[in-house]
């Protein structure tokens, strides 16, 4: 049996497709401090054999509908220095490249709380320049003093090369 949910901001849905090829929906409340309970009581408010199921999709709309509505928590950035304004730059792509009334969607996180540090990594994971761990605290007391929730680190060529970062969030961990 084949079983899929999704977390939605009202109900958790689910869908499975037995090894016969029947089809089955469910539905059951979202429980948002615990999303897990939502997704247990669907399983078991579907009456699906838990036994049977060799395959199982889990997916969430709460982050889309977080991120649509602008909820959520207060969140600072954290990154490479000269690469503050990159995510509100994007690629300048428009929809509709000839339309002068165009506006760009207002950036998730807020210039003021996009900071940047000295490091640099080169594409192959390389360090060109430290770390700079004392800016790291720098920006982490005025995330303090800003009440800001929740930090992302995203740094140029982490994919490559974690260090920095892992370093950062150590760091911020101890703060």
């Amino acid at each position: 049996m084949k079983v899929a949910t999704d977390i939605g901001g009202t109900f958790t849905d689910l869908v499975y497709v037995d090894n016969d090829g029947h089809i089955g929906i469910a539905k059951s409340h979202t429980t948002p401090r615990n999303f897990e309970k939502g997704v247990i009581d669907v399983i078991e408010t579907s009456g699906v054999d838990k036994t049977e199921i060799s395959t199982f999709i889990h997916g969430t709309t709460v982050i889309i509908n977080a991120l649509t509505e602008r909820k959520g928590a207060k969140t600072g950035l954290i990154t490479t220095k000269g690469f503050r304004d990159v995510l509100e730059i994007a690629r300048e792509n428009r929809p509709d490249l000839f339309n002068i009334r165009y506006e760009k969607p207002k950036p998730f996180i807020e210039r003021y709380l996009r900071k940047e540090v000295e490091e640099r990594l080169n594409y192959k994971g390389e360090i060109l320049t430290p770390l700079n761990k004392n800016e790291i605290e720098e920006v982490v007391e005025f995330f303090k003093k800003e009440e800001v929730e929740a930090i992302a680190v995203a740094y140029l060529h982490s994919y490559v090369n974690p260090a920095h970062e892992k370093e950062t969030k150590r760091i911020i961990k101890e703060l």
